[in-house]
């Protein structure tokens, strides 16, 4: 089985997909970190350099080759399902479930307000009130398709541990 996580920035992916993984005896992966090592530099760096697009490709190869593996927990990066048939063959993979990790526009700017520097996308909003409506519009963009998850998990207030917990209980 597949459990692949969905869902903004800063909504728990990685941390949740690192517990999970340990609980069912899974691998983890996170594809944004798997990307910054195919290409040995960060996905800020990728950005900048060789362009959203070319990003996307590699992102989709290291997809195709994910979705192939077993046992796996696959923490997406927030655009993944968006982009592209992305989410079709997400949702299109054998033994696989997808999990959106949903958290209200509030948590999520004050959980990314405190991490503004390490996220190059946010890291110019000088404002609170700017990185609200940053993510407001984000949220908007792609609720279409995170909704599409098989399981949705509301996040806030939430310690990572019990979010684990309402995954596993929803296989």
């Amino acid at each position: 089985m597949k459990i692949f996580l969905l869902g903004y920035m800063g909504s728990g992916k990685s941390t949740v997909g690192r517990l999970l993984a340990e609980q069912l005896s899974f691998e983890f992966l996170d594809l944004d970190q798997a990307i910054e090592l195919q290409e040995n530099i960060p996905v800020s760096t990728i950005f900048q350099k060789k362009g959203e697009l070319y990003f996307r490709k590699q992102e989709r190869k290291l997809l195709e080759w994910i979705i192939a593996k077993d046992k796996a927990v696959i923490s997406l990066g927030g655009g993944t399902p968006c982009y592209g048939d992305n989410l079709d063959l997400i949702k299109d993979a054998k033994d696989s479930k997808t999990v959106y990790l949903k958290m209200s526009v509030q948590q999520l700017t004050d959980r990314l307000e405190k991490e503004k520097e390490q996220r190059p996308l946010i890291s110019h909003l000088d404002k609170k009130e700017e990185l609200e409506e940053f993510i407001r519009k984000h949220l908007f963009e792609r609720g279409f398709y995170y909704s599409q998850s098989e399981l949705i998990i509301n996040c806030d207030n939430k310690k990572p541990q019990e979010i684990v917990d309402e995954i596993v209980a929803g296989l």
